[in-house]
């Protein structure tokens, strides 16, 4: 009955004579020893039944009835006898049990790589101290360093992207099999010179899904000059929303609904302040003031030839931003962008309404939209909005909501089918005051078209009509096409697509995140290519 129990608590110690079992300290002690007989040599494999010394092992091992268990197993070392082995003694291994030089069991040594794998430092040592294991942060990542790189196949149809370290500053390059959805390698950088040099190092490539950046177009043909290069068709579709953002920017005030022109309107009324205003001091708010010298200051410095980066370092600005500064073709856009909303946005309507109505106690209309929900505390933000108004004659009008750009861009690159009938009649009804935003509306659904049908075929005449219609952020988009032309035709007409590679891009943002973004590659290297599904043999999608 003893010895049914022991397999069933402690399977793994079959192959030992167990001697005695029992608690001490919270700590289940186990002393056992290796059975009699004789062992081969690692080295030669001659059998040998000489002992040459015992000494004993303590090996951690799984917790039981939560507490900790340490086996203390006698081993023995014989002497190899054979005449032409180096190897004069050895230890004894028990398969499955123990290691050579290792202080846990092989169960135990499992579970911890899997505690590194999934969790990394902290919170794998927190995670370990609840199941019991005495382990430390430093010894898990050790662990997991220590651990082998998968051994993968050269693949066929690799796909290539960016994916950031530290945003706008450091980056790296992923590598994914597309057609086993399985992580290749991380590169440190997104230059040309290291993506080149490992495509060099896999022959046997077809095809490359990449994403429309240049240098990976020239590591293509630089590492893989037989390869057909494909633009992922997430990018273009990215790009193609980029452009539409660009458009309805531009066209700003087509998004406002027009005013009432009824006669009480146009009786002398109070307004709400603009926007870009602040209540109290009714002068034009800082942020939007900092907007407007920004981007004087840049296009000042552009048009004596220096550089976006010389731009940068010079006014203290990311290149980033002193790069969108320098493309910005609609300076209203930008200030919308640079305003900042505030909790009582959306409570300003009632306020009005409540105004109207004769209720011009700030304490009072305060009290009434934190049952509705308001989270302020005070009723200060109430009074600065009611100060403009205090000023004024007559009744107040609520200004017409104003679409923002954002939402009239998600409108017109949806599917139609997923728009709800309110989101359906406002899109009608700017597309109605805006012909630029239905021809762009137009040109989106033939390119959806062409993305879900792969239908490369049709660009040359898409692109066509895009340069037939007033829209510059469009032609802009079509420029870059028609520059990497071979791929975009590839990306709309082959099955391949870099959309496992973005899968692996938001793993990657995720793994990063879970370390507080301190891992440097190497580890988060070895967590992206070892802490993933196992590699599966699928079909190119049709799907973008």
């Amino acid at each position: 009955m003893c010895d049914d129990l022991l397999g069933m608590v402690f399977p793994h110690l079959e192959k030992v004579l167990v001697e005695r079992v029992w608690a001490e300290d919270g700590v289940v002690r186990v002393k056992a020893r290796t059975r009699e007989n004789a062992l081969p040599c690692p080295d030669c494999g001659v059998s040998s039944c000489r002992v040459h010394s015992r000494y004993k092992r303590h090996l951690g091992d799984m917790a039981v009835g939560g507490r900790p268990v340490v086996i203390g197993l006698s081993v023995r070392r014989f002497f190899c006898d054979a005449a032409g082995c180096a190897r004069r003694t050895f230890v004894e291994q028990v398969e499955g049990l123990t290691i050579r030089y290792g202080r846990r069991t092989a169960g135990l040594l499992e579970v911890v790589q899997a505690i590194a794998l999934a969790l990394a430092g902290r919170a794998g040592a927190r995670l370990a101290g609840i199941l019991r294991i005495l382990v430390s942060r430093v010894t898990l990542l050790n662990v997991l360093m220590a651990l082998p790189d998968p051994c993968l196949r050269s693949p066929r149809v690799p796909g290539v992207d960016d994916f950031a370290t530290r945003r706008g500053r450091k980056y790296g390059t992923v590598l994914v099999d597309v057609e086993s959805h399985a992580v290749l390698d991380l590169l440190p950088g997104r230059e040309k010179e290291p993506v080149a040099a490992w495509l060099a190092r896999h022959p046997g490539i077809e095809v490359i899904c990449r994403d429309r950046a240049g240098a990976y177009a020239e590591a293509a043909r630089a590492g893989a000059p037989g390869a057909r290069q494909i633009a992922g068709r997430w990018h273009l579709w990215d790009n193609l929303t980029t452009a539409v953002e660009r458009t309805v920017i531009a066209h700003r005030p087509c998004l406002q609904a027009p005013e009432p022109s009824d006669a009480d309107t146009r009786r002398r009324t109070a307004t709400a302040p603009p926007s870009t205003l602040n209540p109290d001091t009714g002068m034009e708010k800082w942020l939007v003031t900092r907007t407007r010298e920004r981007h004087k200051a840049v296009h000042r410095l552009l048009a004596r030839g220096w550089t976006i980066s010389a731009i940068g370092r010079e006014l203290g600005l990311a290149r980033h931003t002193a790069e969108r500064y320098a493309h910005c073709k609609n300076l209203d856009g930008l200030i919308d962008r640079s305003l900042r909303t505030t909790r009582l946005d959306g409570y300003k309507p009632c306020l009005i309404r409540r105004w109207n109505e004769g209720c011009t106690d700030a304490a009072q209309l305060f009290r009434e939209i934190c049952a509705q929900g308001y989270p302020g505390r005070t009723p200060q933000a109430v009074r600065r909005c009611l100060r403009p108004l205090r000023t004024g004659l007559g009744t107040v009008r609520s200004p017409a909501p104003a679409l923002k750009p954002q939402q009239v861009t998600n409108w017109i690159t949806w599917n139609p089918q997923h728009l709800r009938a309110d989101e359906e009649h406002q899109l009608s009804e700017v597309l109605l005051r805006c012909p630029e935003l239905t021809a762009a509306r137009s040109h989106v659904h033939a390119f959806a078209r062409m993305v879900c049908d792969l239908r490369g075929d049709s660009l040359t005449a898409w692109t066509a009509a895009v340069r037939a219609d007033d829209l510059p952020a469009f032609h802009s988009f079509a420029d870059g096409l028609q520059r990497d032309h071979d791929a975009v035709t590839a990306g709309l007409t082959l099955p391949w697509s870099s959309g496992p590679v973005e899968g692996h891009v938001n793993r990657i943002k995720m793994l990063k995140r879970q370390m507080y973004g301190r891992a440097g590659l190497p580890l988060l290297r070895k967590r992206v290519l070892l802490a993933q599904p196992p590699s599966r043999s699928v079909t190119p999608s049709r799907k973008s």
